[in-house]
């Protein structure tokens, strides 16, 4: 069965090379700029030389993240900006992160790497086989290419569906890899430790837990075949070249505003009209249902890098959520419970306060739409070293962190 899903993945890929020839990013640069006290004269300069920008927020942050192509290094040192080197050849840096390890089992051995998308639909699978009294494959609507949107559903004593929903989204922009392994070891964590560790038992008798590590499989799937920094999803737009959507900026909620791009050629564009993602309509029509039915706990949507573990809002750095102290209570209790693993330190607070302004996303609309009791958006490893670009051997760390930080959450919600 593997051999023939990986035979799959090498015609799909070879096909969609003969059409996508791979971006190379041999001999690029990322440099991290200080923007210090002349963030405008920065930012003007940045765009000036036409660079790519990795990370927005620098009001909150201090500094700018920017891809440096050969051909701009000139210019770039010309400039005589204030900055460091994160990648000195960013061509080698992906080039390291991907390769992988053989897919053997659904076990602890499966993050010691990054895999292709249909491993990780398969670990999946493995997962249901192997605790097929707890688990089972969901599905939450389709993708613009027609792929299904794969989740797993874990319950415990008092069969499924029973209990109040916790639900996990990762790998909403295709290239933060990271994000994917982080939910597929909750998934596995709390399968395999179900029936041996009893606070883990706690938890999965608590709750029903809805687990989607990859809500944007095409612009991931690209991202691994074509182009490692794709971010949107893979939806044409009317009049314009540029492809994708944002898919955290097309949510049905506080849609308008200036954390989006009206920009189809933008990497935050919201799209042509709030919800119009397939994605984004599966996703909300799935919460909805959970809302109507079970209602909702918790919802965390994760992202990466920064090391931040926010809270709503991102729409608005003045209205402030009616569970806001409750909730800047548990995000700190989350970064303390994560940072007592390795030392990895997170900062906490409101999404437009703590990073940048962000409209139609998803935990926006969890909070007050789907009224989810507890929301949170995290931002995982790390603050600036790789960025997108996480090494495999930072896998086992930032996925046992986050799952700490998220035991400390599950033990507190009252």
């Amino acid at each position: 069965m593997k051999s023939l899903i990986l035979t799959s993945l090498l015609l799909s890929s070879a096909s969609a090379a003969a059409v996508n020839k791979k971006v190379s990013y041999d001999g690029f640069k990322v440099f991290r700029v200080s923007a210090g006290d002349n963030l405008a004269a920065v930012e003007d300069t940045v765009t000036a030389l036409g660079l790519d920008k990795w990370i927005d927020g620098a009001e909150n942050t201090g500094h700018l993240d920017v891809v440096v192509a050969p051909k701009q290094l000139q210019a770039f040192e010309e400039a005589g900006l204030n900055s460091t080197v994160m990648h000195d050849d960013l061509g080698v840096s992906i080039a390291a992160q991907e390769q992988v390890s053989a897919f053997a089992a659904a076990d602890i051995t499966f993050f010691n790497s990054y895999h292709p998308y249909a491993e990780h639909v398969q670990f999946m699978r493995d997962l249901v086989a192997k605790y097929p009294n707890n688990a089972e494959i969901v599905t939450s609507g389709t993708t613009v290419q027609g792929r299904p949107i794969t989740g797993i559903h874990i319950w415990g004593a008092g069969g499924k569906g029973t209990k109040k929903a916790v639900v996990f989204h990762s790998t909403v922009h295709a290239r933060e890899w990271i994000t994917t392994m982080v939910s597929q070891y909750t998934a596995y964590f709390m399968l395999s430790s179900y029936a041996t560790d009893a606070s883990v038992k706690a938890f999965v008798d608590k709750y029903d837990y809805y687990i989607f590590p990859v809500v944007n499989p095409d612009g991931f799937v690209y991202s691994q075949t074509t182009d490692r920094l794709w971010r949107k999803n893979r939806a044409t737009n009317a009049g314009s070249s540029c492809i994708g959507t944002d898919v955290n900026r097309n949510w049905p909620y506080q849609w308008v505003g200036s954390g989006s791009s009206t920009n189809p050629c933008s990497e935050s564009f919201r799209g042509p009209s709030q919800g119009s993602s397939p994605e984004v309509k599966g996703l909300y029509g799935y919460l909805n249902r959970l809302r109507d039915t079970t209602g909702i706990k918790m919802y965390i949507d994760w992202h990466a890098y920064s090391q931040l573990f926010m809270t709503p809002y991102g729409y608005s750095c003045t209205t402030v959520s009616a569970k806001n102290t409750e909730l800047q209570s548990l995000a700190r209790g989350f970064a303390t419970a994560a940072q007592a693993l390795y030392g990895t330190p997170f900062k906490t607070g409101p999404i437009c306060n703590t990073i940048y302004p962000v409209n139609g996303d998803s935990v926006d609309y969890a909070n007050d739409v789907s009224r989810a009791e507890y929301t949170f958006t995290a931002e995982l490893r790390d603050t600036g070293t790789y960025g997108f670009v996480l090494p495999p051997n930072q896998i086992v760390p930032s996925v046992r962190e986050a799952w700490a930080g998220t035991a400390y959450l599950l033990t507190n919600l009252r």
